[in-house]
């Protein structure tokens, strides 16, 4: 099969809708998208078609489904029954997985025990401590939700349903890293993933869409806007974030706890590609699909300009399309000179094209807002990023390391 039929989905049952308003939210706004949609639920047909042209499509024996939202639970169980029922149908003999990232806020017993029976592995969104949490993260009537998660992370941890926290860096939580990861330990998480919240402000992209957030710089009519939403974390604050948990994880916790940050970093360094998009070479390859069966280049740029088509055309036809495959090389083809020749390119490749707002030193366009936070971080990492490459490569655990920085002293950074 060829390599550009393998892909992967972020499948939005309820599209944009979701019963939390999240300040930094950048999605929930989509519903200008569908001003005569008022249902915002994937119906039969979509779901039917999606579930097999999706195995179809895909040449392993394992195939992984993503469910995401807005807030994918609000669609209700008897859809998710649906989904595993066509699973069943159209498996032939594939093994399928599914992945739900949800605010946790719905969660029942009922959920819960659907979940366990099916395996599904539930992302929770949590930020923190309940002052960190309740600062962004409000109910669409203004109330505080830190506690309804707090009780979805229980039953998850009842039921013993494989779970992962997802949390959002701002500028306000990325000076408390310590808090959060102490916080996160005391409640047990072993599956933790950092994500730093950049918006910026409204451009005339946006403006004309009757969106809060700015377009991507590709789509602004004007010179990109740079100028960022207040909750935006600060350009070096997020490395600083995670180097200072990195610091505590890699003496104490390696091997206990899985930070996915540093897990993606360590396979930078052993050589093999970067599980996640934003850090590998080239994207293109990970794609939304609306409630409608629309299909958009990534989620991040759930745009007009950047919509496929529906899956009534065909995914294979659709992820193939010379615009798609344009959009993905454009990521490695538009690095700034200072990004090609960067030392930590290898981990980096620029991030997300969504941040590559800033111009250069050299008044080029293209640098990532996070430049200064991803240099300091890769940086500071590296002598233990090489010494567990190094137990590995020896057929020993990468936990070893804590064993071994109590008796050397660290190599130097790059």
């Amino acid at each position: 099969m060829d390599k550009y039929t393998s892909f992967h989905i972020l499948a939005k049952p309820t599209g944009p809708i979701c019963n939390l308003d999240c300040t930094y939210c950048y999605y929930t706004e989509k519903e200008a998208y569908f001003p005569k949609d008022h249902s915002f639920r994937m119906s039969d047909a979509v779901l039917e078609s999606y579930i097999k042209q999706y195995i179809d499509s895909q040449d392993t024996l394992e195939i992984v489904f993503a469910w995401q939202g807005g807030e994918p639970l609000l669609i209700g169980l008897d859809f998710f029954l649906n989904v595993v029922t066509l699973q069943k149908k159209y498996a032939h003999g594939k093994h399928i997985t599914n992945t739900i990232q949800t605010n946790g806020t719905l969660i029942t017993e009922q959920w819960c025990e659907f979940f366990s029976a099916q395996h599904f592995l539930v992302g929770l969104s949590l930020d923190g401590p309940e002052h960190i949490h309740n600062r962004y993260r409000m109910d669409r009537g203004g109330k505080p939700t830190f506690e309804l998660v707090m009780k979805a992370l229980s039953l998850l941890k009842k039921h013993r349903i494989e779970f992962n926290i997802l949390t959002c860096v701002t500028k306000h939580s990325a000076y408390k890293p310590l808090e959060i990861y102490h916080f996160f330990k005391q409640q047990d998480i072993q599956f933790i993933q950092f994500i730093p919240i950049v918006e910026r402000n409204v451009n005339e992209g946006a403006a004309a869409l009757s969106l809060r957030h700015a377009t991507p710089p590709s789509l602004a009519s004007e010179e990109a806007q740079q100028t960022v939403t207040p909750w935006t974390v600060e350009p070096e604050m997020y490395g600083e974030f995670l180097i200072e948990i990195f610091n505590e994880w890699v003496q104490q916790d390696v091997g206990s706890v899985f930070v996915m940050n540093f897990e993606w970093a360590l396979a930078s360094w052993i050589g093999i590609p970067s599980p996640v998009c934003i850090f590998s070479e080239e994207c293109g390859r990970a794609v939304a699909m609306e409630h409608n069966g629309d299909l958009f280049s990534c989620d991040h740029y759930v745009y007009p300009d950047y919509r496929l088509g529906n899956i009534s055309d065909g995914l294979i036809h659709l992820m193939n399309l010379p615009a798609q495959l344009a959009f993905g090389k454009t990521k490695r083809d538009t690095l700034p000179t200072v990004c090609k020749n960067c030392d930590v390119r290898f981990a980096c490749h620029g991030e997300c094209p969504k941040h590559r707002f800033l111009v250069t030193e050299q008044n080029e366009p293209g640098l990532n807002y996070l430049c200064a936070s991803y240099k300091n971080y890769f940086k500071h990492i590296h002598p233990y990023m090489i010494r567990m490459k190094q137990l590995l490569q020896e057929g020993l655990p990468a936990s070893n390391i804590k064993a071994m920085m109590m008796n050397q002293a660290a190599p130097s950074k790059i």
